[in-house]
């Protein structure tokens, strides 16, 4: 039986509006990551904030991010500096009978903390791996395996899942007392799923079974009840 720590919050890790949406559960943590496909990755280059879109994976509190050995970005997160990585789902586009009360729902983390580079190759070749089986499960061990210039031109990033936060909005429209009694505006929540279509070939070979699993599998979807 696997116990769930509590996500402990530091000043810039704890929310400073909507604090009632906070989830403090690490499981919540858990997943938002393992159900999103892309992070973004912010920091500041050059004196100004940068902000990109990153493949990931993560294993236990540990969160890989990897990229080109030329990419800048990379290259400074390596040196130390404080890096954010967030990842959001939107589940739901909130209608209320105000414009003011519009809103989404969604589940939202947000990861500060320092990267380091994995350089030891068992580790950066199980970084990748945690990329790659994160994005398109099954192919680590199905398609052709790292070659020497791809390792050599592939940087991999180490990110704790120390310090963290999650924010977790589940519901329907929160409208002013008068605006519900009055009842002349169609209020509700219209939901938003992401999907896998039919495989496209690139080639006339059969697609693989890990690739069909993945197609008949809904990418996102809102987290349990115990999650909120």
């Amino acid at each position: 039986m696997t116990i769930s720590t509590p996500l402990s919050p530091t000043e810039r890790s704890t929310p400073g509006r909507t604090k009632h949406r906070a989830v403090f559960d690490r499981a919540a943590l858990y997943d938002v990551l393992d159900t999103g496909l892309i992070c973004h990755l912010g920091l500041v280059l050059d004196g100004s904030p940068v902000v990109l879109p990153t493949g990931y994976g993560r294993d236990g509190d540990t969160l890989y991010l990897h990229g080109s050995t030329g990419a800048r970005s990379l290259r400074a997160a390596a040196d130390g500096i404080d890096v954010c990585v967030t990842v959001t789902h939107l589940d739901g586009i909130v209608y209320a009978r105000s414009l003011n009360h519009h809103s989404m729902n969604y589940r939202s983390a947000v990861v500060h903390g320092r990267a380091r580079p994995v350089t030891e190759r068992a580790e950066k070749l199980h970084g990748l791996r945690m990329v790659t089986e994160h994005l398109a499960p099954g192919s680590w061990d199905h398609a052709r395996g790292v070659n020497a210039k791809e390792y050599a031109a592939v940087s991999v990033l180490a990110l704790p899942l120390h310090e963290a936060s999650v924010k977790v909005r589940a519901e329907g429209p929160n409208d002013d007392a008068e605006d519900i009694e009055a009842n002349a505006v169609w209020a509700g929540v219209l939901p938003v799923r992401q999907v896998f279509g039919t495989p496209e070939p690139a080639t006339d070979l059969p697609v693989p079974a890990h690739v069909t699993a993945r197609a008949a599998q809904a990418s996102t979807g809102p987290c349990s009840g115990s999650s909120r």
